[in-house]
């Protein structure tokens, strides 16, 4: 069985003070859910003293990105083990670093060596935007996505990877696909491409999170779903009241 996880993005948002007063109200509710691990990414700026706070929550903390390069002359950069310092997971490859900052295949191999290297565990994103997906080119898209950025990286544990698959035309649209469309694509391209990468129990072992506009509402359905484990929230993850809603329903599966 793989335990579910609801993961918080906060992107470039929150001062120190408003993530220390989130937080806070987070750690009163989390230890009331069972059977689930939640995870919270703030910007590096809180890293530090959320750390301090989480000692004995069971909230993980995560970095947004790493460097891929070891400590050095980088100016404005993050190492991985400067990261491992503070977090357990960090997220590569999401759509706003390619779309944005130009990250490729190549660059996210490097960051995920890293990660790994430093004892952090990877939160891996891949998809597909809106063309890729009318051109009938999701499933290839996101499978090259996953044999280039993974390439090259030997997995024996299955909990020391995470998958999110965040179709980009769906990330703070509103919009989202069905949560058939999503366990379909899981079942038939993200699993039997990590089932070719690290083998049948390695892959069915690694779990997969969904992102794209998911709130309290629809996340029931997509955590009802055979290959959904939870999902990576972006702006519901803001406030407390709407990812709690969102933990919640993994109570219900």
């Amino acid at each position: 069985m793989r335990t579910p996880m609801i993961a918080g993005n906060w992107k470039m948002n929150k001062t120190e003070a408003e993530a220390l007063n989130l937080i806070r109200v987070l750690m009163q509710w989390v230890r009331s859910y069972s059977g689930v691990e939640v995870l919270i990414c703030p910007p590096f700026t809180s890293l530090s003293t959320l750390n301090k706070l989480l000692v004995s929550s069971p909230i993980l903390l995560g970095a947004q990105n790493i460097s891929d390069q070891p400590p050095g002359a980088f100016t404005g950069e993050i190492s991985a083990t400067m990261a491992a310092e503070f977090c357990t997971h960090v997220i590569l490859g999401h759509s706003e670093r390619r779309a944005y900052y130009g990250e490729e295949n190549v660059l996210i191999n490097r960051k995920l060596k890293a990660a790994i290297s430093a004892d952090l565990i990877p939160v891996l994103c891949v998809g597909e935007v809106l063309t890729e997906r009318e051109a009938g080119k999701a499933d290839h898209v996101v499978s090259h996505q996953l044999q280039e950025a993974l390439g090259g990286i030997h997995l024996e544990d299955p909990t020391k990877m995470i998958i999110a698959y965040e179709p980009v035309w769906a990330i703070g649209t509103g919009r989202s696909a069905s949560p058939e469309e999503i366990s379909d694509l899981i079942a038939r391209v993200i699993r039997p491409t990590l089932s070719g990468l690290w083998g049948e129990g390695i892959s069915q072992g690694i779990r997969v999170l969904y992102g794209g506009s998911v709130n309290s509402k629809n996340a029931g359905g997509f955590f009802n779903t055979a290959e959904i484990d939870g999902a990576l929230v972006g702006g519901a993850s803001l406030t407390a009241e709407k990812f709690l809603g969102i933990i919640e329903k993994t109570q219900k599966i």
